[in-house]
């Protein structure tokens, strides 16, 4: 059997320093590389880390505790960005974003700009208090919505997620599809994403898509568009599962052995710069977590954001990369490689 040099992780739950060179010798050995980023196509904004979930698998490590929240001054400058550069997509999440004050007045404004807004929806913020009219709310701004579901049986998704979540997950389902979204011949566009219950790879996209659509319907008579499998990363939260389970080195061999040289080209980090609640920039939401920001020579916060010198800039990268570019690949449009 093939020796594998692991990446090192140190014992704050965040890549070590030099991890990021094991990715890039793994590219090099392959014959490829990491392209500099083609452009800005998406901006990717976390309003906060407040949630009313505390999920087992969350690389955001958010939770009903997490008093980090993006402020109205820093929402303004997101508001201000999409204004002066014209980035064609808003990709919000959080935590629940919809938790964040200022949450519908930056989905307001960015519609009004004319740009396209998609939403990380939990499902079960929806039942919190004042938050009852959020299908409405997004049928009236054309909202992308992108909901996470463990699974389409209670056990797993209530595993991941804690007791009840399944429950009220599909009764929010349905409450989206009665506002018209994710129904055939409409254009409001509901997205599930799956994340494997477990330290292991996501199954293929197609497939378990497949299974999730006979599913829902045949159970719950819930539709949507498309599913959507992203790979766990072993950051925060997940990274300490693994170690509490003893899975740590045996995932991240999983990682390594699955590289797949040809999802390189389509990883995420190309083409989306991610902002954190203070308005600093990094590479992609996952390298957001582990405080692995923007190269040193670009502007770093999004008052100084210009796309320009973003389009053609070296993409920071860790032993969490490992984890976009195993098997079929992984971002937040699902896996990378269609088959």
């Amino acid at each position: 059997m093939t020796t594998v040099n692991l990446p090192v992780i140190d014992s704050r739950l965040q890549v070590a320093p030099r991890a990021h060179l094991d990715f890039n010798e793994k590219l090099a050995a392959h014959g490829t590389e990491l392209r500099r980023a083609a452009g800005v196509e998406t901006l990717q904004v976390n309003v906060g880390k407040l949630c009313n979930q505390a999920c087992q698998h969350c690389h955001v490590d958010a939770s009903p505790t997490r008093t980090e929240i993006m402020t109205g001054e820093v929402i303004e400058q997101v508001v201000a960005a999409l204004r002066r550069l014209r980035i064609p997509t808003l990709d919000i999440t959080g935590g629940a974003p919809e938790l964040n004050p200022s949450f519908r007045h930056l989905v307001t404004e960015a519609r009004a700009l004319g740009t396209h807004v998609l939403v990380r929806h939990n499902l079960t913020v929806m039942f919190e208090p004042g938050q009852e009219d959020l299908p409405e709310f997004f049928r009236a701004h054309a909202v992308e919505v992108v909901c996470s579901l463990p699974y389409f049986l209670e056990q797993q998704t209530d595993a991941q997620r804690g007791r009840g979540v399944f429950d009220k997950s599909i009764e929010a389902l349905r409450r989206l599809n009665r506002v018209g979204y994710g129904i055939v011949g409409s254009d409001l566009v509901l997205n599930l994403v799956y994340n494997p219950v477990g330290a292991f790879l996501p199954p293929a996209q197609s497939s378990i898509e497949s299974d999730f659509k006979r599913e829902l319907l045949a159970r719950y008579g819930v539709t949507f568009n498309r599913l959507y499998t992203i790979t766990n990363m072993p950051i925060k939260r997940f990274l300490d599962y693994l170690r509490r389970t003893n899975n740590e080195e045996r995932y991240m061999r999983k990682l390594v052995e699955a590289f797949n040289p040809h999802a390189v080209e389509g990883v995420m980090c190309r083409t989306l710069v991610s902002v954190d609640w203070t308005g600093r920039l990094y590479d992609c939401d996952f390298n957001q977590m582990i405080e692995l920001g923007v190269a040193p020579e670009l502007p770093q916060t999004i008052d100084q954001f210009d796309p320009a010198p973003f389009a053609a800039r070296r993409i920071m990268t860790g032993a969490h990369c490992f984890g976009c570019t195993a098997g079929a690949g992984s971002s937040c449009g699902g896996a990378v490689i269609r088959v």
